[in-house]
């Protein structure tokens, strides 16, 4: 297979994989659409990708064998909980009211470096991710034989798969945003927060059962 096919056919693969994979994030990404603008949406998928970039090169460096270690493991689980679930109040005790039918208007304030930041510790609370990424870079250098170099157009196709995944939702979100219901804006953001707090006391009490 020329290495041109091989690349693409990584980049359909991750594609598949993160369709699948839709979890807290992809739903905080698309509140932050709905609750500011898409262009925020936009800079937070940005985040993502950026701290896919960093897991998948500490991943290929080798320090997911380092978080392997159980102390290591529980400590970063806790915290990565822990955020998550701050995250989820934090978003439902921020919750605004607004006075409009519609999206369409309705004034949402954009704040770019907002959006970005908080999508990034977002994501980057969550550091055992290093370790599905050692894993899967393990099972291709297996399982297929990858070199290094092949690795890292793995490990490329992988960050590309998020950014075109979350932002073609981001943009398909945009086109039938202006006729979203006001309430609706409420009912995403108290959902929204709610699976962050549902989702990261779900990751506590398995760590505390693990660990018991």
């Amino acid at each position: 297979m020329a290495p041109t096919d091989k690349n693409n056919q990584n980049f359909i693969v991750n594609l598949f994989r993160k369709s699948t994979a839709i979890g807290p994030v992809f739903f905080f990404i698309l509140n932050i659409s709905l609750q500011k603008t898409v262009l925020d949406g936009l800079f937070a998928v940005i985040a993502v990708t950026i701290v896919d970039y960093i897991f998948i090169t500490l991943a290929v460096l080798g320090v997911g064998k380092l978080l392997e270690k159980p102390k290591i493991k529980l400590g970063l689980g806790i915290t990565s909980s822990v955020v998550l679930v701050l995250f989820g109040i934090i978003m439902i005790l921020t919750i605004k009211k607004n006075n409009f039918d519609n999206i369409s208007n309705a004034y949402f304030e954009s704040n770019y470096i907002s959006s970005f930041i908080s999508t990034f510790l977002l994501t980057i609370s969550s550091p055992l991710t290093i370790i599905f990424w050692t894993g899967l870079f393990a099972a291709r250098a297996i399982e297929k034989g990858y070199k290094t170099k092949q690795l890292i157009f793995f490990g490329i196709a992988a960050g590309l798969a998020t950014f075109v995944f979350l932002g073609s939702s981001v943009t398909l979100l945009s086109t039938i945003r202006a006729s979203i219901p006001i309430m609706f804006l409420t009912i995403s953001n108290i959902a929204v927060g709610a699976l962050l707090i549902f989702y990261g006391m779900i990751r506590l009490f398995r760590i505390v059962m693990n660990t018991n």
